[in-house]
């Protein structure tokens, strides 16, 4: 619809031609072909986010396209959205001549009159969706819509991800009463999804569709099951092309449909780092790429325009209201995304204003929910809002400790891979045990139901006490979660808390206050790094409350053991010579972590190199508890005691000094049993006390 724009004939042609309506489901968007093109070009955008600057250079590029259309969550992410509740976007979008968008489930965010006020009276293109269903369960929105260029008719499906329930806010899509009154064909399992896309397949084509084009915000992230985007095309047959979004992956590949037949699939990433440009050619074959916007020149009166959209926000984001002295941020030490998966110190920070602004025993802030990170130097009012941009409203509720373990182990579901509602945590500590696979049970709409298994987090600590399950807490959070039950978090919800403070603050400003009020201005040293609230236990066969528990993570942690399996310890296995002084050299830091074929002859020798065993010894050998300790105290320079002996069947000098530090114990009734082979879970502890020792 584009390319014409610049040919004289062309524009003399859209004054007598061109016809928008938006109406009916079948009605015909008629393009004007531009003079000698064949080629059919639709540009996509998806997951913008409010990376909105970018827009001019995606105005540049869609003078040479056919359609320009979007996969959704565009309007919130960042400052602009959040001032303006997502019309700035859509300002920006009606200037490029957007011809097609697909909800995403955060263009719920403003709540559902927000949004369809901006559906139906503000967007200028109209959005699709077959699986959104209004009160009476009918599709709101047309399920596609026909484009016809160059002589072909081009139909693209619209298709929004059912989990928006979980992660918009649940009750924009209830009635007074929490009764659901909207949709997503969410369920038997994907089915009633498929099914929709079908349905709109077969109309478009049966209207006489040349191409089926998909436009799903779905995305392809594992947890998003049965509703991914590969999912619907493998369970559908009549797509030519899929344009995905939800996940904020970048690919651009091939995959087959139900009946085997060739998909092109695509998705640009998020923040307008790339386009995507799907080419129809004369002859039926679709090109397709990622298009980088780095170099991509832009275009000066869509940049004009865009400067305007800033001006009108830009002197309220830019006002200093503190200071940090540490970088805040969502991500690990190699610079990835961690705050759904891991604790971070931002993650503590916002769950710290949290529980100190509204005087709860915990708070929890779902991961999904901080968004970025704020370096060091002065912080803007702009900087809080993109931590958190969903104007979601502080809450204090009472609630028990079954609700709490529940809401962790939901969290906590999805590990090592992300989730929105994994919980950063204040006045708590937990721990997740990798080795135990999630046993939640969830319902279609992504819903808690209940855990049908065991639990994968233990260790659970408010205050430095144990949970009790059946104690009340009060705990502080916002809305989305403790009154809405958002990312899915169904123990919670109005009918299931009690209510203390409702919605006394916007989460910005909880976090401002916070910083102001609590921290005088600035944040310091206190936050340089997460605080070690959540602990991963890898080990299925170490839990909590054995007395080598702590010892065996300890170690883990320090990067020590790394245990006999992905997901075991084996804590009664025995030890070799080589085994055991791997572990004790790499612990003391006389020895890299070896591995690999020789790591026990390196090992061996290093040992010889400090004089604690003849080079020649047999690493393969099993050590007895007896010549670990004289090795241990040998190496830790530990002199053998001359006290009398506690134990009736060892006097070993060494034994009786690591004993006196407190090191080491008896085998109860005054043993040692100094012959009994060394223990993996033993050993732990020996170094744990060891390191302790040392410090």
């Amino acid at each position: 619809m584009r390319k014409f724009l610049s040919l004289l004939l062309s524009l003399a042609m859209v004054l007598s031609l061109s016809v928008t309506t938006l109406a009916a489901e079948n009605d015909l968007v008629i393009a004007p072909a531009p003079a000698a093109e064949e080629d059919i070009v639709i540009l996509h955008t998806n997951d913008v986010h409010c990376g909105y600057l970018a827009y001019s250079k995606v105005a540049a590029l869609a003078k040479d396209a056919d359609l320009l259309v979007d996969a959704g969550d565009h309007i919130q992410g960042d400052v602009i959205g959040t001032l303006s509740k997502g019309e700035y976007i859509v300002a920006i979008m009606n200037y490029l001549k957007y011809d097609m968008a697909v909800p995403g489930n955060h263009e719920f965010d403003y709540g559902m009159d927000q949004f369809l006020n901006i559906a139906n009276k503000l967007a200028k293109y109209p959005y699709v969706s077959a699986n959104f269903t209004g009160k009476d369960g009918t599709p709101y929105f047309d399920a596609y819509k026909m484009f016809e260029v160059d002589g072909k008719k081009v139909a693209i499906v619209g298709l929004c991800t059912p989990e928006t329930f979980t992660k918009s806010t649940p009750t924009y899509f209830q009635d007074g009463n929490g009764n659901y009154i909207y949709g997503f064909c969410e369920g038997n399992n994907g089915k009633d999804l498929y099914d929709a896309a079908q349905k709109a397949i077969d109309a478009a084509k049966a209207a006489g569709a040349d191409y089926v084009i998909g436009l799903g915000h779905l995305g392809i992230d594992e947890q998003s099951e049965p509703w991914t985007s590969k999912s619907v095309i493998a369970n559908t047959t009549g797509f030519d092309a899929f344009i995905d979004g939800h996940s904020h992956s970048t690919f651009s590949e091939v995959v087959k449909d139900k009946a085997g037949n060739d998909v092109v699939f695509e998705q640009t990433g998020t923040k307008l780092a790339n386009v995507g440009k799907l080419t129809i050619k004369a002859d039926g074959t679709i090109l397709h790429e990622n298009v980088s916007l780095e170099n991509v020149e832009a275009d000066a009166d869509a940049e004009a325009f865009v400067a305007g959209i800033t001006a009108k926000f830009d002197s309220l984001q830019k006002k200093v209201v503190a200071k940090t002295n540490v970088l805040l941020t969502i991500k690990d030490a190699d610079g990835k995304r961690a705050v759904r998966n891991q604790e971070t110190n931002l993650g503590d920070l916002c769950a710290d204003a949290y529980r100190t602004l509204l005087g709860a025993d915990i708070a929890f802030v779902n991961g999904g929910g901080v968004r970025d990170d704020i370096a060091i130097g002065d912080i803007t009012y702009g900087d809080i809002i993109k931590v958190h941009p969903f104007g979601n409203e502080a809450c204090l509720v009472e609630v028990t400790g079954q609700q709490i373990k529940d809401a962790l182990e939901l969290g906590a579901s999805a590990y090592p891979g992300e989730s929105g509602g994994f919980l950063q945590v204040s006045g708590l500590s937990y721990t997740i045990n990798a080795g135990i696979p999630s046993s939640v049970v969830k319902n279609d709409k992504s819903e808690f139901v209940k855990v049908d298994g065991a639990y994968r987090v233990e260790d659970i600590e408010i205050g430095g006490v144990a949970l009790d399950v059946n104690k009340t807490y009060t705990l502080a959070s916002h809305n989305y979660m403790l009154k809405d039950g958002g990312d899915g978090y169904a123990m919670f919800g109005e009918k299931n808390v009690k209510i203390i403070k409702d919605c006394v603050l916007i989460d910005n400003q909880v976090l401002i206050n916070y910083i102001v009020d609590e921290l005088n201005g600035v944040v310091g040293e206190q936050y340089a790094a997460p605080q070690g609230r959540i602990s991963v236990n890898p080990f299925k066969d170490v839990k909590a409350g054995q007395w080598y528990y702590d010892y065996v993570l300890d170690l883990y942690y320090d990067g020590v053991i790394n245990g006999m399996t992905t997901n075991t310890y084996a804590p009664a296995g025995t030890l070799t010579w080589a085994q055991a002084l791997k572990l004790l050299l790499v612990a003391n830091g006389d020895l890299e972590n070896v591995t690999g074929a020789g790591w026990d002859a390196t090992t061996i020798a290093k040992a010889a190199e400090l004089g604690l065993v003849a080079a020649d010894l047999d690493g393969a050998k099993a050590i007895s508890r007896l010549e670990f300790c004289q090795v241990a105290a040998k190496l830790n320079k530990i002199a053998a005691s001359t006290s009398a002996s506690v134990f009736t069947d060892c006097t070993d000098g060494y034994v009786m000094a690591l004993n006196e530090a407190g090191v080491i114990d008896g085998m109860g009734n005054n043993t040692f049993a100094p012959d009994q082979t060394l223990t993996r879970a033993q050993i732990a502890k020996i170094i744990f006390c060891l390191d302790n020792l040392a410090a």
